[in-house]
Parts: C-alpha cells; structure tokens; sequence
C-alpha cells in the first residue's frame, strides 16, 4: 500500500501473530499506515527500507527483544521514536523503559482507547518538535536555511555524493559594498538587499534537490548535488544576473563555486574543511579581481 502524504507510519513489533494481526488493525482503523515484524531483527530489516514514524513493540521476543531493539533504533534511526508494550507479569518498568530511550509505555492487553490517546500524543509531540528543530535550522531574517543547518546539511551531502558517485558543487557567495549600502540608506533596506539574494537564491535553483543558505552577514552559500561544473556554473550565473536586475544601489556579487570532491586519504571533518577554504579562496579571489564575478575551481 502507497503512504498518503502527512499520515504516520508505524511499525507493529510482536512475535504473537494473532496480537501483531489485532494490533495493526486497530492502528490502522485510527488512520495511522502500518507496518508489521515479526521480531527485532524483522523490524530492523523494515526500518532500513522504509521510513518509519513511531515503533510499537513488544518486549519480550525471541532472539532480539524489545529492550535491543529500542537500542539499535536510537543508534541507527534517530528519526524514528519507539513505545514499548509489556505484559503484567514483565519485569521491565516503565522508569527503565524511558531511561533506555523510549517515549512511551504500554501493558499489555492493550486497551483501545489507552492506545488510541498514546498514539495521538506522540504523533502530536513529534510533529512539534520537528516543527522546532526546522526554526532551529532556519535564518530568522531570510527565512533561508542557516549556518547551522550548513555544516550538517554539507558533511551529509559530501559522504551521501561520494557514496552514490554523483558530482557535488558548493557555491559561497558575498554582497560586495554591502556595508556601505546599508550605513547609507539604513538598516531595514540593508535587509531588504539579504532578504532579496535569499529570495534569488531559491528562485535560481532547483526546488527539493539545491540546498540555499544564510551563513552570516551578507554571506551566503549555495550547495547543488547532481550538478556538473557546467551546470552549476550557469547556475550561479544566472543568481549574479537575477541580482544585478534588482539594482540594489552599487552592490553586486562574489561567487566563489568549487567541486566538493572527497579526498579519501583525508580523515572527513579535515577534508570537509579543505573543500570550505577553496570555495572561500574562490569568493576571495572573484572579489579581488574587481567583484562582480564567479570564479570556478573544478
């Protein structure tokens, strides 16, 4: 079955058949898509394929119980929260369950509505701290993604290029005579000018695959997975044009735009800098050869 879009997916975990069966039922009769394991080591083949929302499972289970599962989901599947279920006479407690890294709890038989009201809270919780973390991610001004979203958003898109051999950009760009721009007609026209290029930068790339970012200041950076030097190059191009059009004063742009190439013989976060310094060496150097330019190092 086809996931609708915005509908929770959860996994039923239990060695029982006929409770796995009820269970998923029930789960599914409140809206929710599920999905069904036999065991552990069953859930973990799931979770490698599909994204999963919320985990229900069962404790006690052979091979690998409720308790190692909740472990390699933490580890592993960060995005994916877990409630444990345990029959009345299980050991297990519910201080020692959430300690171990579950958000809920549940006995066994599972009441309905308790399951019903448990589901709804953590699907309710979840959507709002997601909706947190996304404001934690994103620049206040612009409404662009921000320095911190980029130094994730960059170790994640070098290793997954490297991995799937697929070519990389990175682009930093800089406002030349931002400064004095914003000490001659004031701050509020000097955000006009950021929100502007942020505005630019979405608009001259690609929706859901570029990833556009505030890095600070009238400093911004552009990263283009699947794009060939090429194609980022018209890219980047097309951004210093659509800029130049808004005619913000005697600003203009400094593109520096390089190929995030791995190194292997560096250790990761070493390499991650080395690729950052050439794309800002290439800003540089387009901002000394008189602004206004893109300077491509492939």
């Amino acid at each position: 079955m086809k996931k609708k879009p915005n509908i929770a997916v959860i996994l039923i975990v239990d060695d029982d058949e006929l409770v796995r069966i009820t269970i998923s039922v029930l789960v599914g009769s409140l809206g929710y898509h599920c999905l069904v394991a036999g065991d552990g080591i069953e859930a973990l083949a799931v979770l490698q394929s599909t994204p999963v929302d919320l985990v229900l499972s069962d404790i006690v289970m052979p091979g690998m119980d409720g308790l190692d599962l909740l472990v390699e989901i933490r580890e592993n599947h960060k995005g994916t929260d877990v409630i444990i279920s345990t029959g009345f006479h299980e050991k297990a407690s519910y201080a020692e369950v959430i300690k171990a890294g579950a958000i809920d709890f549940i006995k066994k038989p599972i009441d309905q509505s308790e399951l019903e009201a448990k589901l709804a809270r953590a699907i309710r919780e979840r959507k709002m701290m997601r909706e947190l973390e996304a404001l934690s991610r994103q620049d206040d001004l612009t409404s662009i993604l921000n320095r911190r979203s980029f130094d994730e958003s960059f170790s994640n898109e070098v290793e997954r290029a490297f991995r799937q051999e697929y070519p990389l950009m990175l682009a930093i760009i800089d406002i030349d005579n931002f400064k004095e721009y914003n000490d001659q007609n004031g701050h509020l026209e000097g955000d006009e000018v950021l929100i502007g290029l942020a505005t630019i930068l979405k608009d001259c790339t690609r929706e859901n695959v570029d990833l556009c970012f505030r890095l600070g200041g009238d400093e911004f950076a552009v990263l283009l997975p699947q794009a060939t030097v090429n194609q980022g190059t018209e890219i980047v191009q097309r951004i210093l044009l659509s800029f130049l059009e808004r005619s913000y004063g005697t600003t203009t742009l400094s593109i520096g735009l390089v190929s995030c190439q791995k190194d292997k013989t560096l250790p990761a976060a070493e390499d991650e800098t080395a690729i950052k310094t050439r794309a800002d060496m290439a800003m540089y150097e387009a901002k000394n050869s008189g602004k206004n330019c893109v300077v491509t190092k492939a």
